[in-house]
């Protein structure tokens, strides 16, 4: 690793071993039945392509962009969704899947939103859970890992738009 401003927080053997077991949990609570998952933009991506194969199964993919940072290193609290979902959730077990959940904001205000698109039921998969902020009290039903207070990159998540090809999770220091 070049840069000296990254820390290894997960690497990337310990994010596969827990993807596949994340996978294989929600299967189980989930039944075998179509899973919708929804990918919140931009930072879900890598992750939830891994998911979705570890799933396995009946897997429907769909896309929510959505900004509360900004461009910075903290969440504003204001969320702002810049693409929607392409086709209806009406009577589909719905699975968001977030990159990480911190404040709570954001992940609130999508539970609250889907729900009045008639699902038959929505759980939340994030790959990281950072209690330190939390705003809003969440039932998250899958975490990958909890995390400390820092700022991470890697693994989709960025920092204006870098690091996100990273195959890890790294502390970022400025």
């Amino acid at each position: 690793m070049t840069d000296n401003r990254l820390k290894v927080l997960i690497p990337e053997e310990r994010i596969e071993a827990r993807v596949a077991e994340l996978g294989r949990e929600i299967r189980e609570r989930m039944g075998d039945g179509p899973i919708t998952c929804i990918g919140v933009l931009k930072g879900s991506f890598v992750f939830m392509a891994d998911l979705v194969r570890a799933i396995g199964g009946e897997v429907r993919c769909e896309f929510l962009g959505v900004s509360s940072y900004h461009g910075g290193t903290r969440s504003t609290g204001v969320v702002r969704i810049t693409e929607d979902l392409r086709h209806p959730i009406e009577d589909q077990d719905c699975l968001i899947v977030e990159d990480i959940v911190d404040t709570g904001l954001t992940m609130d205000y999508l539970l609250r939103m889907l729900a009045v698109r008639g699902p038959r039921s929505v759980r939340v998969c994030t790959l990281l859970d950072k209690p330190a902020h939390r705003e809003i009290d969440l039932d998250i039903d899958f975490v990958g890992f909890q995390i400390p207070d820092e700022f991470v990159v890697g693994y989709g998540l960025d920092l204006g738009e870098f690091y996100r090809n990273l195959p890890y999770i790294a502390v970022y220091t400025p």
